[in-house]
């Protein structure tokens, strides 16, 4: 990834409808109801495998008021058997009072033979984001040992849904941890808490932090080398732990993998007086065309040469064009039409109506209009019927809409049938019982966190980042995080241990599967390189960046 010189940055939550950074920074107010209680989640079935005493590095109860079921599975990997023990079910989270706060649900898997050395072994921590999601997606899309049965282009088919094998999955490299925040998935406050305590970029960051804290504890993890992992929001909550489980646990982590990825806020919030989101997404408008092969010929040759050409004119004429306003000389305004219609295969007549700043809305809407097809938010090569075609609002998202309800029926019966874990709750995979979410006091600017990831890498060198971006993503564009990674304050020496790969696809890259091939290989070569000697993946190697 090479530099991109520019100032200002703006932002939307990756799973989330777009919002103003400034309206979504209210607290909630005291006479707000707290989300519905439900009962906590009914006891595993009869089967279950209870935990034994014995040296395995585990505990040997579970305590008093926890609901877990413990199973144990194999698949082949490759042409290798790979067997592993799983837990499903929640911790009671608690205050240091002893008062029960929530109960956060969370689904592990462990490699087995355990390792007689817990140090040789690694543990990643794995989470998405909304806010409202819950790890499903990463679960079951990419990185557990099960996933959702997609087509190699990534579309689902006709229900039944039904899960397949995962021969890429990171559990190769790492046991895995995956989180579902308060709120969601099973995840519940305690009967009469409020779930305002845990909506926020701070009190999700907590109590995150805490649940990882407390189940390093009694799994007997210490030891382990330490990852996070997450995707979309769960990129920024990554971003803030990483310096709190530092400050407030004394948990150094080896390293982090940051999937479709928002570390500041302002990259990706349009309107407010700022234009720097217009030069972020151009890039990723520039892919779109590329792919419905709506650029010139001379554009349509190499897409890599073409990103960085559209990078480089972003970031060079197209930021002082906006930066001059309504002073711009019509001449030079008339070749800025001409440009960004080239870059963008939009008509150069609607380029210049939009003033020149031209919005996701209206680049989804306008791109096939001619076809009455709308573009995908998560991954624009995806499209559906546009009825409302004069419309430059997107009335619906074909790239979200057919997953909910895979991901869903999937997780549901996956828990229940597979893992032995029964619930009547409503597993909520992507919910608004979290908001109002707090992103911080009015008048405190765009929720930022890319300066907390810095200063986990300052306080720990060997901390190691690997990003990875879809090229067809318009919720969390590409080039608005290589914008933010370029102005994080590092020494030369640092900004090395940071790793930026593009894949073909979208916010969900690891939908399409030679791209969640290529994303798995290079997290399991990520992993086994960064763990201080710990266990290598047979068959892995270096990631190819972009």
């Amino acid at each position: 990834m090479h530099k991109r010189i520019v100032t200002a940055a703006v932002v939307i939550v990756a799973l989330a409808s777009t919002l103003r950074a400034q309206e979504r920074r209210q607290r909630r107010q005291p006479d707000q109801q707290p989300a519905p209680q439900s009962q906590p989640a009914t006891a595993p079935a009869d089967g279950e495998k209870k935990q034994d005493n014995k040296s395995d590095g585990k505990p040997d109860a579970k305590p008093d008021g926890d609901k877990l079921s413990v199973t144990d599975h194999e698949i082949s990997v490759h042409g290798r058997p790979l067997k592993y023990k799983t837990t499903a079910g929640t911790i009671q989270m608690k205050d240091e009072a002893g008062k029960h706060k929530a109960d956060v649900f969370f689904v592990a898997y462990e490699k087995q033979p355990p390792s007689d050395r817990p140090a040789s072994r690694p543990i990643t921590y794995v989470f998405n984001g909304g806010p409202g999601a819950a790890a499903v997606w990463l679960h079951l899309g990419t990185a557990g040992p099960k996933r959702v049965r997609l087509t190699e282009e990534g579309e689902t088919s006709p229900p039944p849904y039904g899960l397949v094998d995962n021969e890429e999955t990171w559990l190769e490299a790492s046991d895995l941890v995956f989180i579902d925040p308060v709120g969601t998935g099973y995840s519940r406050p305690a009967a009469g808490e409020k779930q305002e305590q845990f909506s926020g970029v701070e009190e999700d960051v907590r109590w995150v932090g805490e649940f990882i804290r407390l189940y390093t504890t009694r799994y007997q993890r210490w030891p382990s080398p330490k990852f996070l992992a997450g995707e979309s929001y769960g990129t920024t909550r990554a971003a803030a732990l990483s310096e709190y489980l530092l400050d407030e646990c004394g948990i150094n982590l080896n390293g982090i993998v940051l999937i479709s990825t928002v570390l500041d806020f302002q990259t990706l919030s349009f309107g407010g007086g700022t234009d720097l989101p217009y030069l972020v997404y151009l890039p990723s408008y520039a892919a779109t065309a590329f792919h419905y092969k709506k650029l010139p010929s001379d554009l349509q040759a190499d897409l890599n040469k073409t990103l960085k050409e559209v990078e480089n004119w972003a970031m060079t004429e197209y930021v002082q064009v906006l930066a001059r306003g309504t002073g711009l000389e019509p001449a030079r305004r008339a070749e800025a039409v001409r440009m960004l219609a080239r870059y963008t295969g939009l008509p150069a007549d609607a380029v210049d109506k939009a003033d020149l700043r031209i919005d996701p809305e209206v680049f989804r809407t306008m791109l096939l209009q001619d076809k009455r097809l709308l573009l995908g938010r998560f991954d624009t090569r995806m499209t559906g019927y546009d009825r409302h075609v004069l419309r430059r609002d997107a009335e619906w998202d074909p790239s979200y809409s057919q997953y909910e309800a895979a991901y869903s029926a999937s997780i549901n019966d996956y828990l229940r049938r597979e893992l032995k874990y029964e619930s009547d709750l409503r597993y909520e995979v992507l919910t608004g019982r979290v908001h109002p979410w707090n992103f911080g006091p009015g008048g405190s600017g765009y929720t930022y966190v890319a300066n907390r990831l810095q200063q986990a890498m300052i306080k720990n060198p060997y901390l190691k980042v690997m990003v990875a971006q879809g090229y067809h993503d318009l919720a969390t564009p590409y080039f608005a995080t290589a914008y933010t990674i370029d102005h994080m304050e590092l020494s030369p020496e640092l900004r090395k241990n940071i790793t930026e790969t593009l894949y073909p696809g979208g916010h969900m890259m690891y939908h399409r599967l030679e791209s969640m091939k290529k994303l798995n290989g290079d997290i399991k070569s990520f992993i086994a390189a960064n763990s201080g000697g710990g266990e290598r993946v047979a068959g892995s190697g270096p990631s190819v960046e972009r």
